[in-house]
């Protein structure tokens, strides 16, 4: 297995595509539509990433982010910004609201699951690096 993610989409067909593409390749999936869903699930799992729609009904996704990583037992799980609706800025702002990468939808079926693997790949560096530089 190569990991837990939670997809946090309202639309129901983007959430079985991702979720469906990444079980593919061998990751175990969490899929919930709202922040809120989302939250209590975060309350019984620690994935090791959380992708998150941009334009979510409540809570939208930016101000989700900020939360997590303000959670000192969340802070360290990648966050993924996904979004249909790509506008000039809106990857500055899903990096300055804590998001370690942004995607656009629809995402490619090809490309996906290996982008998520890049992903992972260099938190998991980054927090290797971190806690050498502590050591």
């Amino acid at each position: 297995m190569r990991g837990h993610i939670l997809i946090v989409d309202d639309n129901p067909i983007d959430l079985k595509l991702v979720g469906e593409l990444l079980e593919i390749k061998g990751f175990r999936t969490e899929r919930v539509s709202d922040a809120e869903q989302a939250q209590r699930t975060l309350t019984r799992l620690l994935p090791d990433l959380i992708l998150v729609d941009i334009a979510l009904p409540g809570m939208d996704g930016l101000t989700f982010t900020r939360m997590l990583k303000a959670d000192s037992r969340l802070a360290h799980v990648p966050v993924v910004a996904l979004t249909a609706f790509a506008m000039r800025g809106d990857d500055q702002r899903a990096h300055a609201s804590g998001c370690d990468a942004y995607l656009t939808k629809p995402v490619s079926t090809r490309q996906f699951s290996d982008q998520i693997v890049e992903i992972l790949d260099a938190a998991q560096a980054r927090r290797r690096s971190a806690s050498a530089s502590v050591a």
